[in-house]
């Protein structure tokens, strides 16, 4: 606990003194000027080098680099190495369960069907990770909350004859599952011997939603029902992939708060729809913080901009930019000229949504900004207004704001670090034991760290 702890405190020092960069929107790069606040020696630097260098400034790991970095911009890139939760799972990976039944040729598009790269991976992995748990800590079945169709789910129950209880609140996703369940047992009865069926569980799927108010009692209560059990004695774990926002820290409440809830394993995400004392000062119970050692201190909240930037996906910036394939990242200067544009005409109406619009070659500031405002009340504007001096200068400044970018990328590993480290000191003040670790690729899966939690 004291590593960590000594980490998060250190990681909360260099949080507050570059807070200013993490909470600046690049939308108003130009409106705030957010270049005038870079240090002189970094603004002179990143004015003169290639943007493919901008990389190097998002390497996971030590390697030669081809700059002279400043000084304080070196120390602080060595700084977050070393406090970060490093983002590079093993490979091959230290706990490996294969899963025979998902090289079947016929049961594997069954399994995983309609399953897009991304996910194919996270289901492997965390499948295996679920089972290496059973292994080590016995229970009698496991909790999968936030289920959607029982893609997770499936592969446990008949890859690995775990029996789950899927936790979802939508019911046309559980009828989906069961829909899915049935056409595979169907498969399976074809192609399979009784004998290689036999510790097939079929996954149960609870229609219910699963809220910060909702008791232990409560759930347990749900959970019986479901499974048809008749007393209090039987164990569990609880597992989530990816709970979004509020949800992951509601799993660990749950997890503490039932005597029966063995181990946990979650993959977070989504950190800045988490609520936080800041933010919802009159709720009970937050998503951030939950140690008492950030509580305990004043002034360590994560802002909303913050938490967002520590969802993005650092590893493919990097290779874009490492690939000199950044024309596309023009966007961001795009958006940024028209939000100029539009607080000059309307300063009651800063950060107004506008649509997404992606990036093509030769795309002009006009093509952009005729899509971005469809269906608002800025595309009455006319071209005078979006052709003059000061925009095409803000275009023609475009490399800054990737740099500006690149930079708050960088810190992005520090605020999940900071909230993983946060979970994990809120998990060993309730006396349990923690690992968290890389176990996804970061490329397919950006949050790609599970917390694991058993308690003694």
């Amino acid at each position: 606990m004291l590593v960590v702890r000594e980490k998060l405190e250190r990681g909360l020092e260099l949080l507050k003194k570059y807070e200013w960069l993490l909470d600046a929107y690049v939308l108003d790069f130009f409106i705030d000027d957010h270049w005038s606040k870079l240090p002189g020696n970094w603004q002179k630097l990143l004015e003169s080098i290639p943007l493919e260098n901008l990389g190097e400034l998002l390497q996971n790991e030590n390697h030669n680099t081809q700059l002279t970095w400043p000084f304080d911009l070196k120390n602080l890139q060595e700084e977050l190495r070393k406090l970060c939760v490093s983002r590079v799972p093993n490979h091959p990976p230290d706990n490996s369960l294969p899963c025979s039944l998902l090289d079947h040729p016929k049961l594997k598009y069954v399994f995983l069907k309609r399953v897009k790269p991304k996910k194919h991976h996270e289901i492997i992995r965390m499948a295996e990770i679920c089972a290496l748990s059973q292994q080590k800590t016995p229970v009698d079945f496991i909790v999968d909350f936030g289920a959607g169709v029982g893609h997770l789910a499936r592969v446990l129950g008949y890859g690995y004859g775990l029996r789950v209880c899927c936790y979802e609140m939508q019911p046309d996703l559980n009828q989906q599952a069961r829909e899915i369940d049935l056409k595979l047992e169907s498969m399976a009865a074809k192609h399979l011997s009784q004998d290689e069926t036999r510790h097939f569980q079929r996954p149960v799927h609870l229609t219910h939603r699963l809220e910060s108010s909702t008791t232990p009692e409560q759930f347990l209560s749900s959970i019986r029902q479901a499974l048809q059990l008749t007393d209090d004695n039987f164990r569990f774990g609880v597992i989530g992939l990816h709970p979004c926002g509020n949800l992951g820290p509601t799993l660990m409440r749950m997890f503490l708060g039932c005597p029966q809830a063995k181990f946990l394993n979650f993959v977070g995400c989504c950190y800045q729809k988490m609520t936080t004392q800041a933010t919802h000062p009159r709720e009970q119970v937050h998503g951030y913080p939950l140690s008492s050692v950030i509580k305990d201190k004043n002034g360590c909240q994560l802002s909303y901009e913050a938490r967002e930037i520590s969802c993005h996906a650092m590893e493919v910036y990097h290779d874009r930019l490492r690939m000199g394939d950044y024309q596309h990242l023009r966007i961001h200067s795009l958006r940024a000229a028209a939000e100029r544009i539009i607080v000059h005409q309307f300063p009651e109406l800063r950060h107004c949504a506008l649509r997404n619009v992606k990036y093509s070659p030769g795309m002009t500031f006009h093509q952009y900004f005729q899509k971005a405002v469809q269906g608002t009340r800025f595309e009455g504007l006319d071209s005078r207004t979006l052709s003059n001096r000061q925009t095409e200068t803000d275009l023609a400044n475009w490399q800054r704001i990737v740099s500006f970018y690149t930079l708050r990328l960088m810190m992005a590993p520090l605020v999940e670090s900071i909230i993983l480290y946060d979970r994990c000191l809120f998990l060993m003040e309730n006396d349990c034991q923690v690992q968290i670790e890389a176990i996804f690729d970061p490329r397919l899966s950006p949050r790609n760290h599970i917390t694991r939690a058993v308690k003694p």
